[in-house]
């Protein structure tokens, strides 16, 4: 019983780390990301200067 207590006191205090490993070199870049006066180009995949009229 103290063994099964233990294993799970270490996964749960593990998740979080692990969780963040996965997430840490995935930045996704979306139209919402981008700087005032910038427009999402779905063909670059990239901010790019909105056109002026």
């Amino acid at each position: 019983m103290k063994t099964t207590i233990t294993t799970a006191v270490i996964a749960l205090m593990l998740l979080p780390s692990m969780s963040m490993a996965q997430c840490s070199g995935m930045k996704e870049i979306t139209a919402s990301s981008c700087k005032e006066g910038m427009t999402w180009d779905q063909a670059k995949g990239e901010c790019i200067p909105a056109p002026t009229t």
